[in-house]
Protein backbone atom coordinates (compact mmCIF):
# COMPACT_ATOMS: atom_id res chain seq x y z
CA UNK A 1 0.00 0.00 0.00
CA UNK A 2 1.42 3.47 -0.86
CA UNK A 3 1.13 6.11 1.80
CA UNK A 4 0.78 10.00 0.82
CA UNK A 5 4.07 10.39 1.24
CA UNK A 6 5.55 7.72 -0.71
CA UNK A 7 8.31 9.52 -1.82
CA UNK A 8 10.43 9.89 1.37
CA UNK A 9 8.42 6.77 3.59
CA UNK A 10 11.70 4.20 4.20
CA UNK A 11 10.53 1.29 5.38
CA UNK A 12 13.35 -0.07 8.15
CA UNK A 13 11.45 -3.87 8.92
CA UNK A 14 8.74 -5.73 8.81
CA UNK A 15 8.38 -8.11 11.99
CA UNK A 16 6.06 -10.50 13.21
CA UNK A 17 3.76 -9.45 16.03
CA UNK A 18 4.60 -11.78 19.13
CA UNK A 19 1.58 -12.49 21.66
CA UNK A 20 1.66 -9.97 24.03
CA UNK A 21 1.79 -7.05 21.47
CA UNK A 22 -1.05 -8.68 19.43
CA UNK A 23 -3.05 -8.60 22.92
CA UNK A 24 -2.10 -4.73 23.55
CA UNK A 25 -2.97 -4.14 19.71
CA UNK A 26 -6.16 -6.04 19.92
CA UNK A 27 -7.17 -3.86 22.95
CA UNK A 28 -5.67 -0.44 21.11
CA UNK A 29 -7.73 1.79 18.71
CA UNK A 30 -6.03 0.64 15.63
CA UNK A 31 -6.79 -2.53 15.80
CA UNK A 32 -9.24 -3.38 12.69
CA UNK A 33 -11.07 -6.92 13.13
CA UNK A 34 -11.27 -7.22 9.37
CA UNK A 35 -7.99 -7.18 8.68
CA UNK A 36 -5.11 -9.80 9.28
CA UNK A 37 -2.36 -8.11 11.27
CA UNK A 38 0.18 -10.26 11.49
CA UNK A 39 3.64 -8.23 11.67
CA UNK A 40 5.04 -4.31 12.77
CA UNK A 41 6.09 -2.09 9.88
CA UNK A 42 8.81 0.12 11.30
CA UNK A 43 9.41 3.29 8.71
CA UNK A 44 10.92 6.28 8.92
CA UNK A 45 8.74 8.86 7.34
CA UNK A 46 9.80 12.25 6.21
CA UNK A 47 7.48 15.38 6.80
CA UNK A 48 7.83 18.34 4.83
CA UNK A 49 7.90 21.47 6.43
CA UNK A 50 5.62 24.65 4.92
CA UNK A 51 8.04 26.80 3.57
CA UNK A 52 9.32 28.05 0.13
CA UNK A 53 12.63 26.18 0.71
CA UNK A 54 12.13 22.20 0.47
CA UNK A 55 13.11 20.82 4.28
CA UNK A 56 12.35 17.65 6.46
CA UNK A 57 11.88 16.85 9.60
CA UNK A 58 11.56 13.17 9.98
CA UNK A 59 9.54 10.36 12.50
CA UNK A 60 9.46 6.96 12.91
CA UNK A 61 5.72 5.40 12.24
CA UNK A 62 4.81 1.97 13.29
CA UNK A 63 1.84 0.62 11.51
CA UNK A 64 0.02 -2.58 11.72
CA UNK A 65 0.42 -4.93 8.61
CA UNK A 66 -0.34 -7.97 6.95
CA UNK A 67 3.03 -10.61 6.33
CA UNK A 68 2.69 -8.66 2.47
CA UNK A 69 3.50 -5.45 4.09
CA UNK A 70 0.06 -4.19 3.50
CA UNK A 71 -1.49 -1.59 6.15
CA UNK A 72 -3.31 0.68 6.59
CA UNK A 73 -1.52 4.27 6.21
CA UNK A 74 -3.92 6.09 7.91
CA UNK A 75 -4.36 4.47 10.97
CA UNK A 76 -1.14 4.57 12.47
CA UNK A 77 0.49 2.23 16.06
CA UNK A 78 2.56 5.02 16.68
CA UNK A 79 4.19 8.00 15.26
CA UNK A 80 6.86 10.03 17.17
CA UNK A 81 7.62 13.23 17.24
CA UNK A 82 9.23 15.23 14.10
CA UNK A 83 12.63 15.47 14.79
CA UNK A 84 15.26 17.82 12.77
CA UNK A 85 17.59 14.90 12.06
CA UNK A 86 17.13 11.96 10.04
CA UNK A 87 20.21 10.12 12.50
CA UNK A 88 17.93 10.68 15.41
CA UNK A 89 14.57 8.99 13.73
CA UNK A 90 16.62 5.70 12.42
CA UNK A 91 18.32 5.09 15.75
CA UNK A 92 14.70 5.55 17.33
CA UNK A 93 13.48 3.07 14.46
CA UNK A 94 15.99 1.12 15.30
CA UNK A 95 15.47 0.50 18.79
CA UNK A 96 11.67 -0.14 18.26
CA UNK A 97 13.38 -3.01 15.85
CA UNK A 98 15.17 -4.49 18.45
CA UNK A 99 11.73 -4.43 21.28
CA UNK A 100 9.47 -5.79 18.28
CA UNK A 101 11.86 -8.55 18.37
CA UNK A 102 11.08 -9.32 21.79
CA UNK A 103 7.37 -8.99 21.54
CA UNK A 104 8.36 -5.76 23.60
CA UNK A 105 7.39 -3.00 21.39
CA UNK A 106 4.05 -2.10 22.75
CA UNK A 107 5.79 -0.93 25.97
CA UNK A 108 8.60 0.75 24.45
CA UNK A 109 6.08 3.04 22.69
CA UNK A 110 4.34 3.48 25.89
CA UNK A 111 7.54 4.63 27.18
CA UNK A 112 8.42 6.90 24.54
CA UNK A 113 5.08 8.84 24.36
CA UNK A 114 5.31 9.08 28.47
CA UNK A 115 9.51 10.59 28.19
Amino acid sequence: MRTPNYHDFYQMALIPIGNRDLTALQESQTFILEYPFTHWLIAVEGVQLPQAKIYFHWKVSIYPATSDGNFNWKVPYYCSVNMEVIDHAISLGSSFVSFAKKDALTEATLLEKIS
